[in-house]
């Protein structure tokens, strides 16, 4: 596959780039130490352990490739939207369901998660050779684990059909790797989740924030049992989905709108968060863009604005109607929507109507003006915004819906109602219709709506407007890069 052979080559350059000088002829080249020679100590583990974390922030990949911009797009919540027709061509053909071989985000979504586990895997390899305390390397071993099943899980729901990687791979035997069955790579990700869970903690400390702690691997490993809809292990999510309540190490935020804001990372609703910041410097340079700011920020602020609130963005993902319509009335509307055209209709800010422009823009990672410009380089590129991947919220309507269809509907109500109320809304029975519609209206535009309608069936009725087939668009398809000598085989209808 050539993204693993590139991802082997580019690992195997970062290893040896300082070895070119007058003294090449060396056995051992100055200021370089090689893999092999790595990984002798908790230092160079740690380190290992950073670079196999690195991946869940990237936002460029092959194109901008912001994970919860592409599932938006791809959901019945948002357009691609941007400049004009095809401004990213990845994100409108998931946005038109006119996906094929070679224009999609299949190539960000593969390259970014076979990064990931590359780096895993060697990190596992050489773990057990370093000199350092026992528990810290079960520690990072664990957090190696969750990594792996985290990457393999976004790979398994995109393509189903992938390569099943639990240790380095040389470039040599690259082209004759196989797909695996989908039930292996499911059993895998379980399996590591498993291991991984006695070895984490239940907190970290604040300067450690972002590493994996215990509720993240048991919300993941919940998840991951729910998604495969069998029925009979629906207890045994809910009850990993109930541990992460009964830990008392997580709790709703009294104002719905205080879990987004930049300034309150790591609150007390978060469970899987995913930094970014404007402390590395950031700048266009040679592509793809260096930086670690959260560019999806950028992304979905209104094209050329100019007014209170916000600085100006790029005008992708603007929300569809509909869903503003039924966030209308609610009390996360503000939080979720910024109503642009309002502003513009009191003669208080102004804005260019981009592609599949409707006046609503998302709130919950807007490019707010107090948050512009605190580095030191290309303030767009530098947005200091995190991604939380997993909530408590969402964690109590994963727990709902595991019970109810587990046969417990008392628990079912218990934790809907713990959503509901947080924002003052009364009790609605405890029905998958009403949890599902409850997951949509609490979690709008956060990246899980595409995966919702998938995972329940829904999808084909949902998403029939933009395009989408019943039978192919469940699915990305392989990238046309992985299959061009190798024994990949593409998935069907493409």
């Amino acid at each position: 596959m050539k993204t693993i052979k590139f991802i082997l080559i580019l690992m195997v350059a970062a290893f040896i780039l300082n070895a070119c000088n007058k003294e090449w002829l060396e056995v051992k080249p100055k200021g370089t130490t090689l893999e092999d020679n790595y990984y002798q100590n908790a230092d160079e583990a740690f380190a290992g352990l950073v670079a196999a974390y690195d991946p869940l922030g990237w936002e460029v990949v092959s194109d901008y490739s912001s994970k919860v911009g592409y599932l938006n797009t791809a959901s019945d919540e948002c357009y691609a939207g941007g400049g004009a027709f095809a401004d990213r061509a990845t994100w409108e053909a998931w946005n038109s369901y006119t996906l094929d071989p070679a224009v999609g985000p299949q190539n960000d979504f593969w390259g970014r998660s076979f990064a990931g586990i590359y780096r895993v895997n060697v990190l596992v390899s050489k773990l057990d050779g370093a000199k350092m305390n026992e528990a810290l390397r079960e520690r990072f071993r664990a957090e190696a684990y969750v990594l792996r099943a985290y990457y393999y899980f976004d790979l398994v729901r995109l393509f189903k059909n992938v390569p099943l990687f639990t240790a380095p791979v040389s470039p040599a035997d690259v082209f004759n790797v196989e797909q695996a069955a989908p039930e292996a790579v499911w059993a895998q990700i379980e399996a590591d989740l498993n291991a991984a869970i006695p070895n984490l903690p239940l907190t970290v400390a604040v300067e450690e924030n972002g590493r994996i702690t215990k509720g993240a691997a048991q919300a993941i490993l919940g998840k991951v049992i729910l998604t495969q809809n069998v029925e009979s292990r629906m207890s045994e999510a809910a009850n990993l989905f109930e541990a992460i309540h009964t830990s008392g190490v997580y709790q709703l935020l009294p104002f719905y709108g205080d879990i987004f804001r930049p300034d309150n990372k790591f609150n007390s609703e978060s469970i899987f968060e995913i930094t970014h910041t404007s402390a590395a410097v950031g700048y266009w340079g040679p592509w793809p863009p260096a930086g670690e700011g959260h560019i999806f920020t950028q992304f979905c602020g209104p094209r050329a604005y100019t007014g209170p609130t916000y600085q100006a963005g790029w005008g992708f993902n603007p929300i569809i109607v509909e869903t503003v319509n039924l966030l209308k009335g609610d009390p996360r509307y503000a939080s979720t929507i910024a109503n642009i055209d309002s502003l513009e209709q009191a003669g208080v800010a102004t804005y260019e109507k981009g592609y599949q422009n409707t006046g609503y823009f998302i709130q919950k990672y807007a490019p707010l003006k107090e948050f512009f410009g605190l580095g030191v380089g290309e303030p767009v590129l530098e947005w200091p915004v995190n991604y939380i991947e997993i909530r408590l919220a969402d964690v109590y309507l994963l727990a709902a819906e595991a019970f109810l269809r587990a046969g417990d509907a008392g628990k079912a109500q218990t934790y809907l109602d713990l959503v509901r109320d947080r924002v003052g809304l009364a009790p609605v029975t405890a029905t998958l219709d009403n949890i599902y519609m409850e997951r949509r209206l609490e979690l709008a535009t956060e990246g899980h709506r595409w995966f919702d309608l998938v995972r329940t069936g829904k999808a084909a009725t949902a998403l029939a407007f933009k395009g989408f087939v019943a039978g192919k668009h469940e699915l990305l398809p392989i990238p046309i890069g992985e299959l061009n000598g190798t024994k990949l085989i593409q998935n069907p209808n493409y």
